[in-house]
């Protein structure tokens, strides 16, 4: 059952936080935030305000305080029911009290409380934490400040304690009282080339000559009615790094925290190389609750996330390898499945699934994933078929980690490729079951497509696996390296590696330097990466490696309060009390007892209205920030592109997509005429893509008495390559089906179909890409 969110009624109750300023520093591949609510109570009551706000997974918070007429109340770090149970105490007595947690049953879902707010009080209440920025595909490091909250759905009573039950109120967008100014600094040995966002920022201002440091900002006046995104273009990104950092004087020289910590980047050059033998069980699980029927972005004409679900769901089934096997699950409330279980791959599966991919809908109500999972988990293994499952939602769930754990409990027969739709997907639940299953994680937001994402991440599934995978430390003699990261059992092309270790021992007294190195096997082939870094550690006052640390062994360890063992659930307390990192079983408690002015009855509650993306009656509609993400993306192919047609005497009409499924769309409408084996029939809705008369093709093919297929096929790959090459990465995979079939039946006759089909089609397609 959906857990539905309250609105503001038309009386508006007043509301205390009135802006958000955040100050951004980025280091290489590490973000440290502050961000600071400032609060006002302008009621005649003393109130107690409530702000549950959505922030990246994988951001460790570690510390607290608040500004009191110029006073500083740091926060301490305790057992959370503890902490509640101080914080409601200094509540009855009078005292102001700060709370800040993060939920029960998601990382990504946080909680803070001002009490005691009294009339005209103003209030700074700031939270620090510290962060990995992802690798995209283009290079560009991306940092998000997450503003959306979607909805989450009640699957049990597991959460009724839970800050995922507070009535968040939600506005319409342009009526949300609070603002936000964000100033980002960057320093990189690397050099910054650039920095892009989906909102306006002011002129970058490089700080130094050699463009080694930068700053920007978000221009004034800025809504926090969307996630804000940053870009970061560095101009050597892929160079293998390893920083290393002092420890904290205070605690044991052996500690997690008073040790040298030390954080390896590598960036692997594995080669592209395909399995030689198709094989594998690929299972697709789409999001069909109501909220698909919403807009990819809010750009005109965007087309709606089901319809890209849809073609999405085409292009991977076009190129799954022969011989593979494969099903298709949509959830929500409920959920179906195509088959009722897992079918090899031939021409015949194959259309079945098309025709039922051709009336899917957003019309299975919420989200509930875990049903479906484990009916995919309960399926008999297909011997010589390791399983690959691709997950696809924009929602969010009640218990992330009873789903995380239902993952990692068969992580080890499978592997999760996880994507969220649009801005408020749940890091928490994406990231996760990628983490512990040793898949990949991706996010699709602005005018990314989720065609492109999943086509990358299927290519990852189908090439070869890297074997023997080892890290190795050459340290001076009495020095020596412990890993703290979990056991990396999968590398994929394309894929930086962070790595934290802990450095015990001696440390030298000289300047001098250590070796680590990555070694693995690809095919028989034995690869490595090395990197020379300096032993000389850095001190760092937020000690930001060390907590990153701490944060990712919480992230091995912290199942929530149900699922992890008495065991892990102590471990998470002693790293997150040593380090200050918080986790599910801590929360933050600040009391300023110099305010001792008892309470008559209970404070009077203000939730802090939030923007969500949400289809449900009490959504409003979301509008992006100001500007369209300034980042050479393609857009919906549909609605954007303007194809230049190749026959001068046909003029074709531009490619649309009004939302009613496949056949307004030319690069769709000829991908879905491809046969599973990679090859095209001769015919005359092929005729109609190209532009041509049917007549007027058989005529011009210059191998009248062999299969029309071959012909057909070599017409439909040069019309790919003159009218999609900005979708390259999108029908790769199906056009290598096509040049193996094509070599093995039509072998010495592919150059001549290819000169006759370039001067047909009056293009100059070199007939090197159909290879030797």
């Amino acid at each position: 059952m959906e857990h539905h969110c309250g609105l503001i009624t038309g009386d508006k109750e007043p509301v205390p936080l009135k802006s958000i300023s955040v100050t951004l520093f980025i280091n290489d591949f590490v973000a440290g935030v502050s961000t600071t609510l400032n609060y006002e109570n302008k009621e005649e009551i003393p109130v107690e305000a409530v702000f549950v706000f959505p922030m990246d997974e994988d951001s460790g918070v570690y510390s607290f305080e608040a500004l009191v007429d110029g006073k500083k109340i740091v926060a301490e770090l305790q057992e959370k029911k503890k902490a509640h149970s101080n914080y409601e105490d200094a509540l009855s007595q009078g005292h102001q009290a700060y709370l800040l947690e993060v939920d029960n049953y998601s990382r990504d879902v946080f909680s803070c409380n001002v009490g005691n707010l009294q009339p005209g009080a103003k209030v700074g209440v700031t939270l620090r934490y510290v962060q990995e920025l992802p690798l995209e595909t283009d290079g560009a490091l991306r940092y998000v400040l997450p503003a959306i909250l979607n909805p989450r759905y009640q699957l049990s009573e597991l959460s009724a304690n839970s800050c995922l039950n507070i009535k968040t109120p939600i506005v319409p967008l342009e009526d949300l009282p609070y603002t936000l100014s964000m100033v980002a600094t960057i320093t990189s040995q690397h050099g910054i080339e650039r920095v892009q966002s989906n909102c306006s920022l002011s002129p970058i201002q490089y700080l130094t000559s050699d463009k080694t440091s930068a700053q920007v900002s978000l221009a004034e006046g800025q809504k926090f009615d969307g996630d804000v995104e940053l870009l970061i273009y560095y101009s050597e990104v892929h160079r293998p790094s390893v920083a290393v950092e002092m420890g904290m004087q205070n605690m044991k020289p052996d500690s997690l925290m008073g040790a040298p910590s030390a954080m390896v980047s590598f960036y692997p050059d594995i080669p592209e190389v395909e399995a030689s033998k198709a094989c594998g069980e690929f299972v697709f699980l789409m999001d069909r609750s109501g909220s698909m029927d919403s807009p990819m972005n809010n750009q005109k004409d965007s087309q709606l996330r089901i319809e890209a679900a849809k073609e999405t769901l085409l292009l991977l089934l076009k190129s799954l390898p022969m011989g593979c096997y494969f099903n298709i699950y949509g959830f929500g409330t409920s959920y179906e499945k195509f088959f009722s279980e897992s079918v090899k791959y031939t021409q015949e599966t194959m259309e079945e699934a098309m025709e039922k991919v051709k009336v899917l809908e957003a019309d299975l109500g919420g989200t509930e994933i875990l049903k479906p999972l484990r009916q995919i988990y309960k399926a008999h293994s297909i011997p010589c078929h390791p399983l690959q499952l691709f997950v696809f939602t924009d929602g969010e769930v009640s218990d992330t980690f009873t789903v995380i754990n239902e993952v990692q409990l068969n992580s080890k027969k499978h592997r999760c490729f996880a994507f969220g739709i649009g801005e408020g997907a749940s890091t928490s639940l994406i990231k996760g079951i990628a983490r512990v299953s040793g898949g990949t994680a991706e996010f699709i937001t602005g005018k990314d497509r989720i065609q492109t994402k999943a086509l990358g991440s299927l290519k990852f599934a189908l090439n070869c696996s890297v074997d023997d995978f080892s890290l190795s430390w050459d340290l001076p003699p009495g020095l020596s390296a412990s890993m703290l990261s979990p056991e990396q059992t999968v590398i994929f092309r394309s894929q930086r590696l962070i790595i934290y270790a802990q450095l015990t021992g001696t440390m030298p007294q000289v300047e001098t330097s250590g070796e680590v190195c990555l070694k693995y096997t690809l095919q028989g082939m034995s690869l490595e990466n090395r990197v020379t870094f300096s032993l000389q550690p850095k001190t760092d006052t937020s000690f930001t490696i060390h907590r990153l640390a701490a944060k990712t062994l919480i992230q091995t360890k912290d199942l929530g309060s149900h699922e992890t063992s008495k065991r892990a659930k102590d471990d998470v307390l002693d790293i997150s009390i040593q380090s200050g990192v918080l986790s599910s079983f801590t929360a933050y408690i600040a009391v300023n007892k110099e305010l001792n002015q008892p309470v008559q009855g209970p404070l009077t509650r203000r939730e802090i209205p939030r923007p969500v993306t949400s289809t449900s009656p009490c959504a409003y509609k979301v509008k992006t920030c100001k500007q369209d993400l300034c980042i050479k993306m393609l857009g919906n192919i549909a609605s954007t592109r303007k194809m230049k047609m190749s026959h001068s005497s046909t003029k074709k009409p531009n490619l649309q997509n009004d939302h009613k499924g496949f056949g307004e769309n030319y690069f769709v409408q000829l991908v879905s005429l491809q046969k599973a084996n990679g090859s095209w029939e001769l015919h005359e809705n092929l005729a109609k893509i190209l532009g041509i008369n049917l007549e007027d093709i058989m005529a011009a093919n210059p191998a009248k008495d062999e299969d029309p297929s071959a012909w057909a096929t070599v017409l439909a790959v040069l019309w790919l390559h003159a009218n999609g090459k900005d979708l390259k990465c999108e029908w790769e995979l199906l056009e290598r089906k096509a040049m193996a079939w094509l070599h093995d039946h039509a072998g010495s006759s592919i150059s001549m179909l290819v000169q006759a089909a370039n001067k047909l089609l009056k293009l100059s397609v070199t007939p090197t890409v159909f290879g030797p």
